[in-house]
């Protein structure tokens, strides 16, 4: 019994030696790991070479017709052959890049309301598009916040429609989908500044549709119908 105690003894004072004298020792060849937990892994690295294609190249070309998140693209051609660039910087794709009303929704440190860009039908379409995109997976087609994502465990949902958001200002709604609010994620990397704009636009048509217009908003040429109509 004895015997086995000391051979046991030996063999753990031996093991014991044998890992505590290589700490500290320095090798150029790869560690020899039982756990590498993925450690190290056949992947792309930006700048350096990869036997995985064919040049030899890690980074690629990118696809043509790429565009780089946050550059703006060459501008439609008017009919005076100016590209119109000059007139506004809203014409272009941009996003959040200055301390100005459009691109913070703020006049110093207060909320500001109206919009930075002309609302046109054209610009309220715009409005529509990217709310469906972007905003009606959670807020719903009317903005009642009974959208899909609700029933699928989603909670807090803001209904668009309360009293409170039809008070918020235009600026604030800017600010809230560019960073975000409670469980809602912030869209300032995605959605283009004019496009943010136009959501809000969307988002007060809407409010306005359920019930919260008056005669006062309607065009003037189409309340002199409406009141020609009534009489």
């Amino acid at each position: 019994m004895l015997k086995y105690f000391f051979y046991t003894f030996v063999l753990l004072v031996l093991l014991i030696v044998s890992v505590a004298g290589f700490r500290g020792q320095k090798s150029s060849k790869p560690p020899f790991e039982l756990f590498p937990d993925m450690d190290r892994q056949p992947k792309v690295k930006a700048q350096v070479p990869s036997n995985f294609y064919a040049d030899n190249r890690g980074n690629r070309e990118p696809i043509s017709g790429t565009v780089p998140l946050g550059y703006a693209m060459p501008q439609h051609k008017s009919v005076d052959g100016s590209t119109g660039a000059s007139e506004s910087p809203y014409k272009q794709i941009k996003f959040s890049s200055g301390v100005s009303y459009p691109d913070t929704g703020r006049f110093g440190n207060q909320w500001g309301t109206g919009m930075p860009m002309e609302v046109t039908p054209e610009f309220i379409s715009q409005g529509q598009e990217r709310y469906t995109i972007s905003c009606k997976v959670c807020h719903g087609d009317t903005g009642a916040g009974n959208g899909i994502s609700g029933k699928y465990g989603l909670v807090g949902i803001a209904n668009l429609h309360q009293q409170r958001i039809r008070d918020m200002a235009d600026g604030e709604i800017f600010n809230t989908i560019t960073h975000g609010k409670n469980t809602m994620m912030g869209y300032g990397d995605r959605i283009q500044v004019q496009d943010r704009w136009a959501i809000v636009a969307y988002i007060r048509a809407l409010q306005k549709s359920q019930g919260g217009a008056t005669i006062n908003d309607v065009p003037p040429t189409e309340r002199a119908k409406l009141e020609a109509q009534t009489k």
